[in-house]
């Protein structure tokens, strides 16, 4: 997936933390809603603003992220 659409980094926003759209909701936000066990249909319902392709591309954005990051624990 494309995330470069969707996911915006603008300097004087949340203090430069990627985030959906150019809102002010950050990917580490959504990325800790799914991991404490939200579905997606419960973050959609509590952040209207956000649809399901703006999920995809936060889990895409950190896949991206983890692919690219040095492994630290061998």
């Amino acid at each position: 997936m494309d995330y470069t659409q969707i996911i915006t980094i603008e300097p004087g926003k949340r203090s430069g933390k990627p985030c959906i759209r150019g809102l002010r909701i950050t990917v580490s936000d959504v990325l800790e809603y799914m991991a404490a066990g939200m579905t997606h249909e419960e973050i959609l319902a509590d952040f209207p603003d956000l649809t399901e392709m703006d999920l995809r591309a936060c889990l895409a954005y950190a896949a991206d992220l983890a692919r690219n990051t040095v492994t630290l624990f061998v």
